[in-house]
């Protein structure tokens, strides 16, 4: 019989026990920062339909980038990100939530992209949104911002510092105003600019020129990326408006903490939905893997779901982008991570199960992590040898001698000493190795 294939689908994620272990400690300190904040942890389904998902009625134009299928009449596809599940969620239960509304998600998300390197097409994700009814301060922009930023300080031993990008939608839309562009330019402008880390200042100017047909236009926009917003100062409300919210948000961030925090405004998060302020996270150790994080304010989440305007601020961690780029680059000493046992039973005999597994149960319920070898049959050799390759701290030995006299061999794996201990002393013992 021909074997079938073991190794996962392109960009597919499949980890090693002492990875999975690693990315599970991320994960958890990180979740306990938003449970602090607040969060409520939504477990949204991972198959919506297709017209939730897309407002496109193109079948064909949207299935390379989104996982589609069919079901009798109704057209399906897995999430491919967190805000539109959300949405549906939010409309669905306006008169079930207290607003403001905090929302976190953890969970897997889907793209039927080209897998690359550090782009995935089964990845975890980590969100937060912030939603209200109508009207929502800017000071919850300023929140969310803080909190993503404690919490990828709370993995800081792995990944270093980070800082924040902040930038202006409402300040592109009062520019493009000011200098008279057309509705066609706005939008090939902005992407231009969404581009132009990756497009390089040639390619940039080569297409702003291809599009605006205009110098001073071209070099009006162009000062943006030298001298910033200085140059439009006093030149239209609309622009004062803009750069004096940008200005404040900035003071603001400071009051709630935020470290590392600039102004940029090549920052656009793309043409999706974002209407005003938005935010990129990088990493300063590993500039390589660009933005980790980002988001902004949306003005209206639910409008394809609900007549009731919600307005929010979000942004989601590429929680796989991070952690399994940094196991791939070798990055992570995974070593650390290679056993979370503490102590391997080794009963040597069937006469002496009973005992051992009463030991097995007495250290699990002191929250011990425990594993019993309970292949009775195999010489003492495989079992000491298979206590060592699980790195286990301890073996705790139970021959009939031990079970005679009510005491367990206790022998450290690092030192090789051992020696008998009551049941009492070695919970005691092992509680100092947790």
């Amino acid at each position: 019989m021909e074997l079938k294939p073991t190794k996962p689908l392109s960009g597919f994620i499949e980890l090693l026990p002492a990875a999975q272990r690693f990315v599970d400690i991320c994960a958890t300190r990180m979740l306990g920062v938003l449970r602090t904040a607040g969060f409520s942890n939504l477990d949204l389904p991972a198959i919506e339909r297709a017209e939730v998902l897309t407002d496109k009625d193109n079948w064909d134009e949207i299935e390379t980038q989104m996982f589609l299928f069919q079901k009798g009449d109704t057209k399906m596809g897995l999430r491919y990100d967190g805000t539109v599940g959300l949405s549906r969620y939010v409309a669905g239960h306006l008169n079930d939530l207290t607003f403001p509304f905090r929302a976190s998600q953890f969970s897997k998300r889907y793209r039927g992209e080209r897998a690359q390197r550090g782009r995935y097409r089964e990845f975890y994700q980590m969100d937060m949104d912030i939603m209200g009814i109508n009207t929502l301060s800017t000071n919850y922009d300023a929140e969310i911002i803080s909190v993503i930023q404690r919490t990828l300080n709370s993995v800081s031993d792995f990944i270093g510092e980070n800082y924040v990008r902040v930038g202006s939608r409402p300040f592109w839309d009062a520019l493009f105003d000011y200098l008279g562009l057309n509705s066609a330019q706005k939008k090939d402008v902005f992407i231009l600019i969404d581009k132009r880390d990756k497009m390089g200042d040639q390619d940039f100017a080569e297409g702003l020129a291809d599009t605006l047909k205009n110098k001073k236009l071209e070099n009006e926009i162009k000062s943006v990326f030298i001298n910033g917003y200085s140059n439009f100062v006093k030149k239209s409300d609309k622009l004062d408006m803009a750069i004096n919210e940008l200005n404040d948000f900035m003071k603001k961030l400071s009051d709630f903490g935020v470290k590392n925090a600039d102004i940029d405004l090549s920052v656009t998060r793309g043409l999706a939905y974002y209407t005003g302020l938005v935010f990129e996270f990088k990493l300063s150790t590993y500039p390589e893997l660009g933005t980790v994080a980002g988001g902004g304010r949306y003005a209206n989440l639910s409008e394809k779901f609900s007549k009731t305007k919600i307005i929010g601020v979000g942004a989601a961690i590429g929680f796989s982008r991070i952690f399994v780029a940094l196991i791939e680059a070798g990055k992570i000493d995974l070593s650390k991570f290679e056993s979370p046992v503490v102590a391997a039973v080794l009963p040597m005999g069937d006469a002496t199960v009973s005992f051992a597994m009463s030991v097995v149960n007495a250290l699990r319920s002191k929250n011990i992590a425990t594993v019993a070898y309970l292949d009775t049959e195999k010489k003492f050799k495989n079992q000491i040898e298979y206590a060592d390759k699980i790195f286990a701290k301890y073996s705790l030995i139970i021959g009939e001698d031990e079970v005679n006299c009510q005491q367990i061999t206790v022998k450290n794996m690092s030192t090789g000493d051992q020696k008998k201990m009551s049941l009492a002393d070695t919970i005691k013992l092992l509680r100092t190795e947790q």
